[in-house]
């Protein structure tokens, strides 16, 4: 049975605002290039899969300045890589930085709140693991969260990075349920889905962006209102 729900942040309870495309497309217009939606989404679908994957062996926090401009060079270049454009790194550099000189923040998903309100009905514990550098407490309340959340981790707090065991055990003390009465919903194959079976958590993948379709050894599914019917299967 079922007793708690854990959730990913980023491109699961919140996505950018303005959106990536939006951030994207306005950067690189100022070089020359043009991009499209349905690219981006390719782009950024390789880019966070890299970032999950180098959080996994050495997390972005710990990296030092010259280490951090190579990591992001090699993030832009896969975003624009899924567009179909090419950059050298130091377009990529360039770009990235004008990227960071734009206003843009986290946003709640449309379907977060009757999801949430749905699941705390039926009795469950709600919490949210992330890797995000921000204040988790200032961050749920921004986004309206702080109501449906029980806890919060995040690696800052924690020391360890998704998909680090410490980060899921710190999460499952916090709640005080067992792994398998527990469901981890993420978007990221390393770090949320493998995380999660790797303390024994079952994994459900969100898969907004359709990049997984061929999925099948775990729950996968496209909007949180599905979630009540994967629970049902439990």
């Amino acid at each position: 049975m079922i007793r708690a729900v854990f959730f990913d942040l980023y491109n699961t309870l919140a996505g950018f605002s303005p959106s990536r495309f939006e951030i994207q497309s306005a950067a690189c217009s100022e070089f020359g290039i043009s991009v499209t939606p349905d690219g981006i989404v390719r782009g950024y679908a390789l880019a966070d899969a890299f970032m999950a994957e180098e959080n996994s062996i050495r997390p972005l926090r710990t990296k030092s300045k010259p280490s951090s401009k190579i990591f992001f060079t090699t993030y832009e270049q896969l975003v624009l890589k899924g567009a179909g454009v090419e950059v050298t790194e130091n377009q990529s550099w360039d770009i990235w930085l004008r990227i960071q000189s734009m206003t843009y923040d986290l946003a709640r998903y449309d379907d977060v709140l009757p999801a949430l309100d749905l699941l705390k009905s039926q009795g469950l514990a709600l919490g949210m693991i992330s890797n995000i550098n921000r204040d988790a407490s200032e961050l749920s309340e921004s986004l309206g969260l702080t109501p449906y959340l029980d806890f919060t981790v995040t690696s800052t707090e924690i020391g360890f990075e998704k998909p680090h065991p410490a980060i899921f055990r710190a999460a499952l003390d916090r709640c005080g349920t067992l792994p398998q009465e527990t469901i981890h919903v993420g978007d990221q194959i390393t770090s949320d889905i493998k995380g999660a079976l790797n303390v024994g958590i079952n994994p459900v993948l969100l898969d907004r962006d359709d990049n997984h379709k061929d999925v099948e050894a775990y729950p996968r599914i496209e909007s949180l209102m599905e979630l009540p019917y994967v629970l049902s299967l439990y």
